[in-house]
């Protein structure tokens, strides 16, 4: 779309027809016409010439006549070109507004890219008139006809019209207004109109806004507690509000401004007191009078006014602005205003806020309780009085003093400060720094409240601990789960050359250290999966006493003689739902850092007992939940953690022991339990008096339910006979783990189909026609993961056997499956025999 050349309707923007380089470019012409003559009279025969020769004077004559006649209509201009129009051009073409120019005809002769973008126009063939864009709004279109008739009477006019929505379905919905200009422009030879058209809805908007405010403010105003009016200098009241009117009587909607003065409403001379103020010119004062009013009916009404009169920069005196306070029996403020002064006190010294005023120097004045509850103990200086920055922390001093300037100077937005109290640990507080107001005494400068956040900044680090642990558990788990498909194929390609390599072989040894070595990089992947809380976990009914009782006498072992174990049970403790080997291995690793941190010896003690709801809050700790649990309290003697340390200690490969005597899984592998098991775990530590962790496990309901079928991994692991002849189609997106288990499967009899994603599966399902008995799939895929591929497969094969292979816990994914969907489960990294006994087990030979 053109914008600053302009759009055109029928014809172009601006005529240029030539101007003195046409005519002389004319003269050329007939220049070379004669001389062509003359050469062709000078070379051609007499004979032959003065036919050509009269034929091309005829044609002159006619172009002549032609010329003469147009010139004479107008259509042929002779003299200077005519100025350009650039200028002009560029301006209009970079107005805001919409401009359009149309002749006496009402053809367009320029319209500007803004007019056609408020119309909607998408190229120049949609430009239309402005009788055009409104023709569809009757309003509207009365109004640019009453444009048109003041152009037609050389008269620029403007009006304002409300659409319904947007011209042209251009901008946002609803109703629209818009201000269009017309002008006339008489040139030489012809007469245009000039149409201005400019969308003006926000500033209506802006209006209608203001109006509003307005309205509010004068209600407000209206129904204050206490009467207003507004005076001229001459008396003439031009204003009063509803309050001021109900005590006088008067109905305030017959009221007119001016139309009633001071002396009718103030009884005797006292209206001499309201016609002028007490301040000089170029000033003002509030003076404070005590007269009566009189009302409607003639009565009186005591009042005590508020009285203030502007005065303009000239000396000028303005309306007065007046508040009227009624004092007639019964409406006596006094004492009101003391009953309102004890309740103040009671919640000024009852707020949980810290209030408290400060001089210029920075010294404190009046306080509330609070403050006194919260900074009475700190020393006073030689005059009897705080200092504010003396009962903050050395790194919060500057801050502090930084807002008290701004104070001092009357700056209204000061930030709010965070400080840690002096002497107070922990405790931090946030204090909000106000001046007062404008005028006051050096002795109060200041306004501070002070509010305790120790439990927010407490709360903030808990969730930014939270956030760090499960950003750390999601790389765990991600890189767990891609190092367990690079184990499974060390393993299985292990078992492979084992089955092929006798004992007395060189090499069998090599492999079985390779296997071996691989079998503990899967059990720190284990750990890894534990910290994540990806690991797949068996939760079985447990009685937590008699599990301990036999874990008792392996924990004694393990700690050796110089640490004495002490394992004192609760009564009656509740039983608990959790996986018994992942829960040993959390008492078992606690014991052990317990022994680790207590290297001359001492107690380790190890206690059970339930808590009720209403117990947990003893324990202070915030992200715990109010519920019934059963607590597992591990405590030893030994030399505590540093403060610096504990907030890392869950962390994975974190380790404050010497290299080589510690992966650092052992903290992160019993959180990651705890956590996955529902449970939650604390700790408390003082430095060289011994450290204490938490478990609360919650309370498990026994309900009388039927026995459940054991899990695939319950089952016995070897069997005698692990060949077979079915057909299985091996899904694994990993090409080292999928060609060991081909090869697995493949030398125990079965016929194998490969396929490297889900979408491949569901191919080789159709090129197949439905010969698998058994689908072996990974979970995570990318395309189509192993429970969306379940989904399809279910389509056309409803009783189709699977088993699902993941490095994830089971319930990691068993959630985005249908309800009540049957599978086998096999976890990574898994041997050459534990997948053919998965494989057996499944098809149920």
């Amino acid at each position: 779309m053109t914008t600053g050349a302009g759009v055109t309707g029928a014809r172009p923007p601006v005529i240029d027809r030539g101007g003195r380089t046409a005519g002389i470019g004319r003269l050329v012409v007939l220049a070379i016409v004669l001389v062509a003559v003359a050469a062709a009279g000078a070379i051609l025969p007499a004979e032959s010439a003065q036919p050509f020769i009269f034929a091309v004077l005829g044609i002159l004559a006619v172009v002549g006549v032609f010329t003469l006649f147009a010139g004479a209509i107008g259509l042929l201009r002779f003299g200077s070109a005519a100025p350009r129009d650039d200028l002009a051009r560029a301006f209009m073409g970079s107005m805001a507004e919409g401009i359009l120019v149309t002749d006496r005809e009402g053809r367009i002769l320029y319209a500007n890219g803004a007019y056609a973008d408020l119309i909607g126009a998408d190229d120049e063939t949609d430009v239309r008139i402005i009788e055009r864009v409104f023709s569809g709004d009757q309003a509207a279109s009365e109004a640019i006809y009453r444009l048109t008739q003041s152009v037609r009477h050389n008269r620029s006019a403007q009006e304002e019209v409300r659409m319904p929505s947007a011209l042209g379905g251009t901008g946002p919905g609803g109703p629209r207004w818009y201000r269009i200009t017309a002008r006339p422009i008489e040139t030489s030879d012809q007469f245009l109109t000039a149409w201005r058209l400019a969308d003006i809805s926000g500033e209506r908007e802006q209006q209608e806004t203001v109006f509003q405010d307005l309205q509010h403010a004068i209600d407000y105003l209206d129904h204050a507690p206490a009467g207003f009016l507004s005076a001229e200098p001459d008396g003439r009241i031009v204003y009063l509000n509803a309050t001021l009117a109900e005590w006088l009587g008067i109905d305030l909607g017959a009221f007119k401004p001016g139309a009633i003065s001071l002396g009718d409403i103030v009884r005797g001379d006292g209206a001499a007191l309201l016609s002028g103020g007490t301040a000089r010119p170029g000033g003002s004062e509030t003076a404070v009078i005590d007269l009566d009013l009189v009302k409607k009916n003639g009565q009186s009404l005591p009042v005590r006014v508020l009285h203030r009169v502007p005065y303009a920069h000239d000396g000028a005196p303005g309306a007065t602005r007046t508040i009227v306070l009624n004092r007639s029996p019964g409406e006596e403020v006094s004492e009101a205003l003391r009953a309102a002064e004890v309740r103040f006190t009671r919640f000024f010294n009852h707020t949980p806020f810290a209030i408290a005023s400060v001089d210029r120097r920075g010294r404190i004045g009046r306080t509330n309780a609070a403050f006194a509850r919260l900074f009475g103990t700190v020393p006073r200086d030689a005059s009897g009085r705080l200092r504010l920055v003396d009962i903050v922390a050395d790194s919060a001093r500057a801050a502090i003093e930084t807002a008290l300037e701004a104070a001092s100077a009357g700056h209204g937005d000061i930030p709010p400060v965070d400080a840690a109290l002096l002497g107070h640990g922990e405790r931090s507080m946030r204090f909000y720094v106000s001046a007062v107001d404008e005028g006051a005494d050096e002795s109060e400068i200041a306004t501070v409240y002070a509010l305790e956040t120790t439990e927010q900044r407490a709360l903030e680090q808990q969730f930014a601990q939270s956030q760090k642990m499960q950003a750390i558990g999601q790389l765990a788990g991600g890189v767990a789960h891609d190092f367990n498909n690079v184990l499974t194929a060390i393993i299985g390609y292990s078992d492979l050359l084992l089955a092929n390599h006798r004992p007395s072989d060189p090499s069998f040894q090599d492999i079985m250290n390779i296997k071996q070595n691989a079998n503990r990089a899967a059990g720190l992947v284990r750990q890894l999966l534990a910290f994540s809380r990806r690991q797949t976990l068996r939760p079985q009914v447990l009685a937590i006493g008699d599990v301990l009782s036999d874990l008792s006498i392996l924990l004694e072992r393990l700690l050796g003689e110089k640490v004495k174990l002490s394992v004192l049970h609760g009564r009656d403790v509740w039983p608990i739902k959790a996986d018994l080997n992942q829960f040993e291995q959390v008492v078992i690793n606690l014991a052990v850092n317990a022994r680790d941190a207590m290297p001359k010896g001492g107690q380790l003690t190890i206690r059970t007992r339930n808590l009720s709801p209403a117990d947990c809050a003893a324990f202070g700790y915030k992200a715990l939940p109010p519920a019934e649990y059963v607590l597992i309290e591990v405590e030893d003697t030994g030399t505590g953690i540093p403060p610096e340390v504990q907030s890392k200690i869950f962390e994975p490969f974190f380790s404050t022991k010497e290299v080589g005597k510690g992966t650092g899984l052992g903290l992160s592998t019993v959180y990651g339990i705890v956590r996955q098991t529902g449970a939650h775990i604390f700790f408390d530590s003082v430095v060289d008096k011994g450290t204490i962790f938490r478990i609360f496990v919650p309370r498990h309901v026994v309900a009388e339910e039927p026995v459940a079928a054991e899990a695939v991994s319950d089952k016995p692991q070897q069997k005698t006979d692990l060949t077979g002849s079915a057909n299985i189609l091996l899904v694994e997106d990993e090409e080292a783990v999928r060609a060991f288990a081909a090869r697995a499967l493949a030398s125990r009899g079965y016929t194998v189909h490969e396929a490297a994603s889900g979408a491949e599966a569901l191919e080789v399902m159709q090129k197949t026609g439905g010969i698998i008995d058994l689908v072996v799939s990974d979970v995570v895929m990318p395309e189509l993961d192993g429970p969306s591929l379940l989904r399809e497969l279910r389509k056309t094969r409803p009783n189709l056997k699977i088993i699902f292979v993941s490095g994830y816990a089971e319930d990691a994914f068993a959630k985005n499956l249908p309800d009540g969907e049957t599978f086998n489960f096999l976890p990574k990294p898994f041997s050459l025999k534990q997948l053919a006994t998965a494989v057996k087990e499944a098809l149920g030979e």
